[in-house]
């Protein structure tokens, strides 16, 4: 018989795990926060020619700018998981759009190049917090309906980055600092909605405390191993058609307005395809959703070398990659519930492949020539179709 005196404490934390880990308005200020940082990464670019007349830079000198931003993300994310479960998630969230916000009013106030490298890092520490935390808690936080919500908010993010050089582009380059001012700004209202975000670190199903402290497995350490490779090439791919997607069409023959129009769908198509996924997720597996999104782009991406086709076919790609990155999480989570740290790793590892797969695409491109861009890509992603069968045979037999 189960000691009496036990049973009101089994029974509150059964009600804690079933309690909503958002209030209806949580999950409004989440959206809002992801538009804020799709923004943040996305002004980087456009700003870079104010930037060089201001500070005198080279080209490279001015890119490092994005570069201190990735680092600060990647460093963002193992933070936050190294302090999930031991302080509050308002705690951390509310610090990471504090950092963000300090970070970039620093960047647009910096008075020479260095202290804005050092706000780019602050402002990237704070982004890898919020797109760690709020993915890490949509993932375990909604039941059935995580990977649709997850796919909803990583739409948002699609949202911002559409916006952020646009509002650039309307403003003009010498007017970044107010930009960067304006989006410090709006990180500030969001800290008010994080009452309805629970204290409570929510677990993923299955992932009792006998699981998380069992050490990992060579078959856990080999569907992690998997996992991490399915995110660094399915980012490498997203940021290889989003970099070199311009210049493969006006080889092929395009002018360089179309070039500029076709890539500017491509993130669109991105974003329009994560909305467009929420409700899939209602009724199909991650799984299933992964398989058709990585068959679908490594056929777009053998259709983008006819050149007549290409600009249709790139943005099939952005329609097919969109659903890889905010599905895979939960179904990791399922996969390794025992593994707390996976989604930091395959976070932090998809920024890195983001990072490295220009230099590494570039030099696959002296090799091969600018007219290999689609098959190059299109190899990548059959190791994407192949990475999804295995893991998904590899977490059935688990």
């Amino acid at each position: 018989m189960r000691d009496q005196t036990t049973a009101p404490r089994e029974t509150r934390v059964q009600q804690a795990s079933h309690a909503p880990v958002f209030s209806p308005a949580a999950v409004v200020a989440s959206c809002v926060g992801f538009v804020l940082i799709g923004a943040l990464q996305a002004l980087y670019g456009p700003a870079i020619p104010a930037l060089r007349e201001e500070f005198g830079l080279s080209p490279s000198a001015a890119g490092l700018g994005l570069s201190a931003h990735f680092v600060g993300g990647v460093a963002g994310v193992l933070l936050f998981d190294r302090l999930y479960g031991r302080m509050s998630n308002r705690r951390l969230l509310g610090g990471s759009y504090l950092l963000m916000a300090v970070g970039a009013a620093g960047f647009a106030l910096a008075q020479n190049w260095p202290t804005a490298l050092a706000m780019a890092l602050l402002a990237g520490l704070g982004f890898g917090g919020i797109d760690y935390g709020l993915n890490q808690l949509f993932a375990v936080g909604f039941g059935h309906r995580s990977t649709a919500m997850l796919n909803i908010l990583n739409a948002h993010f699609g949202v911002g980055a559409i916006l952020g050089p646009a509002l650039i582009g309307a403003v003009g380059a010498e007017h970044h600092p107010a930009v960067f001012l304006g989006f410090a700004l709006l990180n500030l209202p969001l800290l008010l909605c994080l009452r309805g975000v629970r204290d409570e670190a929510p677990q993923p199903a299955g992932a009792g405390p006998a699981s998380v402290a069992r050490p990992l497995g060579r078959s856990l350490g080999s569907v992690l191993a998997v996992f991490v490779a399915l995110y660094v090439l399915h980012v490498g791919i997203e940021a290889g058609v989003g970099g070199w997607e311009p210049t493969h069409l006006e080889t092929v023959g395009y002018g360089a307005g179309v070039a500029a129009t076709a890539t500017s769908v491509y993130w669109l198509m991105m974003t329009v395809g994560r909305f467009l996924v929420a409700p899939v997720a209602l009724r199909f597996s991650a799984q299933a959703i992964i398989t058709v999104s990585c068959a679908g782009m490594t056929v777009c991406l053998l259709l983008a070398t006819v050149p007549a086709l290409a600009p249709y076919a790139y943005a099939g790609v952005g329609l097919f990659i969109a659903p890889i990155f905010p599905t895979g999480l939960p179904w990791l989570h399922r996969a390794a519930p025992q593994a707390r740290r996976a989604g930091a790793v395959v976070i932090a590892a998809s920024m890195a492949g983001g990072v490295a797969a220009g230099p590494a695409l570039g030099k696959a491109i002296e090799w091969s020539g600018i007219r290999a861009v689609p098959l190059l890509l299109c190899g990548v992603s059959v190791l994407c179709l192949a990475a999804t069968v295995w893991l998904i045979r590899a977490t059935r037999t688990r």
